[in-house]
């Protein structure tokens, strides 16, 4: 099976910075098309320049937790590709809080955030990947990947919000899986561990010694490149993982065989 996109659509959520425009610039090193999503515009082109609209480029900033938004970039990347082959859900906030208060809203916020435009776009794309393989009876009609994270298996209490939605992240990917499969849609999940992102490198910077305990709790010891994610969410976007539907595929470097409770939560 080959690993080629070439030609593919993909939008990408989360593609302002980190591994969501790893994994655009990877796609569009590769020769897909790619609509890359985020709510930060200022970020947004700043990443990407003057390419940003230039020849399989386009980009689109909103907040797709608003339903109207999702419509209004299922039309943009339509008028600029005429088509949609891969969703990537890479937008993701990592909240934490205190467990025990009755009164922090965390967890629904982290819902609201993490999983419930995932479910949406995922379901209005869904429906257009259905409509454009009418008529096809073989190959894929689409794929869709859901970034999600180790945490959705560990247990760390101030991540208890964002633990909660990567689990039901996990548990949506296999249930649209099994719906999608009879329309020849496959969908997995990507959980990963700690990978060199902006916000990892800042955090890194204000505490030197944090870098040295992910290291000492992954048995291959380092920490992840982002293009080392980019490169598995192309592997599940290609038809190379043709037989493969609600999968989570873990990229962690080995951390999660070891997960002692005392691990770094990032």
């Amino acid at each position: 099976m080959s690993f080629s996109i070439e030609g593919k659509t993909a939008i990408v959520t989360g593609s302002a910075n980190g591994i969501g425009l790893a994994i655009g610039r990877t796609f569009l090193a590769k020769g897909a098309n790619v609509m890359f999503v985020d709510m930060d515009e200022k970020a947004l082109l700043a990443e990407l320049g003057a390419q940003a609209e230039e020849g399989n480029t386009r980009w689109f900033a909103g907040d797709l937790r608003e339903r109207l938004t999702v419509a209004n970039l299922i039309s943009a990347t339509l008028d600029s590709f005429d088509k949609i082959d891969i969703l990537v859900n890479g937008a993701r906030q990592v909240s934490f809080a205190d467990p025990l208060d009755p009164d922090d809203d965390t967890v629904m916020a982290s819902l609201n955030q993490n999983l419930m435009p995932a479910l949406r776009l995922s379901q209005v794309v869904a429906r257009r990947m259905i409509k454009q393989s009418e008529g096809q009876t073989e190959g894929t009609a689409g794929t869709i990947v859901n970034l999600s994270s180790i945490a959705a298996r560990r247990t760390h209490a101030d991540l208890t919000a964002y633990s909660i939605a990567t689990a039901a992240l996990d548990q949506m990917t296999r249930s649209l899986a099994v719906a999608l499969a009879p329309h020849r849609i496959r969908v997995n999940g990507l959980a990963f561990g700690s990978v060199m992102s902006a916000s990892l490198m800042q955090v890194l910077k204000d505490n030197r010694d944090y870098r040295q305990r992910i290291e000492d709790f992954t048995p291959m010891g380092r920490i992840a490149a982002a293009s080392e994610v980019s490169e598995a969410a192309q592997f599940l976007a290609s038809e190379a993982s043709g037989f493969m539907t609600g999968q989570i595929l873990t990229v962690d470097g080995g951390r999660t065989l070891l997960d002692p409770v005392a691990a770094p939560a990032h």
